[in-house]
């Protein structure tokens, strides 16, 4: 059954997904210049920066319009001392799983204090001389993109050098569903910190009050918290994001399909780093009978060492499956996953998880791994996880400040 409906998915797989129940039809789309982020609404927090020693986790998303929060900022007399970088660098240009390291920003000549190298969270020296930190980075609503490890580290700085941090809000655009595995904390990570599923459904305003709710920080500690909520946004929306949140998410289709193909990455297949199209496409040189072909090479900024740099990957064009069908369906989608284990095995590939821990760190339990391995049904997989999702949508009611797609 599996292998017949993965062909029937590849060779006609817009026409299948038009014959299925759309069920999200409520959902409507926004733009950037309909919604109102935190970072916009300056009259909620400039009166709080005012005279404060302020340091910023921002990186290229973090816009007002066409300036930038720090250059906003700085024209505000707001005094910046610090800038702590996440992964992909202040600037956004450094490429998956690069080293950020410590340095003077070329423009500005702030100090910037890398969280992507020798540390994720600021040291207490970090933390000196610091009134103050505001927190705004657009997330893209996954479990194991790593902005939302940032945010908890920053959090639990915050709470044990008693700096009170300010979360400008911003849309989550793949916040209009929850879904996946909840984390299981033996496999905590810096690509999962949370006990929460891979799409949490939550802005990373919401998930910042969760943590601080639950005390999920260290010690059970709390952070003196403010979040800066957006205006005209909420989680009936599929926002449209107007910066590329990260060097590889360079679409919509792309951010709509990253939690479904970013699972790809604890395995041997491509999900196209070395091309112009990652997360839309995906392959490997041995599905030698697949529709689609590339050739990753090395990009600079994007990715400089792509898995299979100059071999052509055999594999499937998923943009159009994701524009039509899943952004509305609204759930994690593992009938890619499933048959291309079992082709690859065919095909002679029994090692599909390259990096076990690894894909085991990006589902959160090690129990997918095993059931894509079992051969188990993708809708038998997904009633595994409905326990635990039927009790973190109880728990996440308790902190969304918008309303729900439910």
């Amino acid at each position: 059954m599996l292998r017949s409906f993965f062909l029937i998915l590849f060779s006609c797989s817009i026409v299948v997904a038009k014959t299925q129940s759309l069920d999200r039809t409520f959902l409507h789309e926004v733009t950037d210049s309909t919604v109102l982020n935190g970072a916009e609404n300056t009259q909620d927090y400039l009166p709080l920066l005012k005279g404060k020693r302020v340091a910023m986790v921002v990186n290229q998303t973090s816009m007002i319009g066409n300036m930038h929060l720090v250059d906003s900022l700085l024209n505000a007399n707001i005094n910046i001392v610090k800038i702590f970088a996440p992964e992909h660098g202040f600037r956004g240009d450094k490429s998956n799983g690069t080293t950020v390291v410590n340095s003077k920003d070329s423009i500005t000549g702030i100090t910037l204090v890398s969280l992507y190298g020798a540390k994720f969270k600021p040291s207490p020296d970090d933390m000196k001389n610091i009134d103050m930190i505001v927190f705004d980075i657009q997330d893209v609503g996954v479990r194991f993109y790593t902005y939302i490890s940032t945010l908890h580290y920053i959090m639990e700085a915050c709470a044990e050098n008693l700096v009170p941090l300010i979360v400008l809000d911003r849309p989550n655009p793949n916040g209009f569903y929850v879904d996946g595995p909840i984390l299981n904390p033996t496999y905590r990570s810096f690509v999962g910190m949370d006990e929460i599923p891979i799409v949490h459904g939550l802005t990373i305003g919401e998930l910042a009050l969760m943590i601080n709710g639950e005390k999920w920080l260290k010690n059970k500690m709390q952070c003196d918290l403010t979040i800066i909520a957006c205006k005209s946004w909420d989680h009936t929306c599929l926002y449209q994001l107007p910066v590329k949140p990260s060097p590889n998410l360079i679409s919509m289709e792309a951010i709509y399909l990253y939690p479904s193909l970013g699972l790809f990455e604890g395995t041997i297949v491509s999900v196209g780093r070395g091309t112009y199209r990652p997360f839309e496409i995906f392959g490997h040189p041995n599905l030698k009978n697949a529709p689609f072909e590339f050739t990753p090479q090395p990009i600079t900024g994007m990715s400089e060492s792509p898995p299979f740099a100059g071999k052509v990957c055999h594999g499937y064009d998923v943009s159009e499956f994701a524009s039509q069908m899943l952004k509305y369906k609204g759930e994690l989608y593992l009938w890619w996953l499933s048959g291309i284990y079992e082709e690859l095995c065919k095909a002679g590939k029994k090692d599909i998880f390259w990096h076990t821990s690894f894909f085991d760190k990006l589902a959160g339990q090690n129990n997918l791994r095993l059931q894509i391995i079992a051969g188990t049904d993708p809708d038998e997989i997904r009633r595994s996880w409905a326990a635990g999702l039927s009790e973190y949508k109880t728990l996440r009611r308790r902190y969304l400040l918008y309303k729900d797609f439910e």
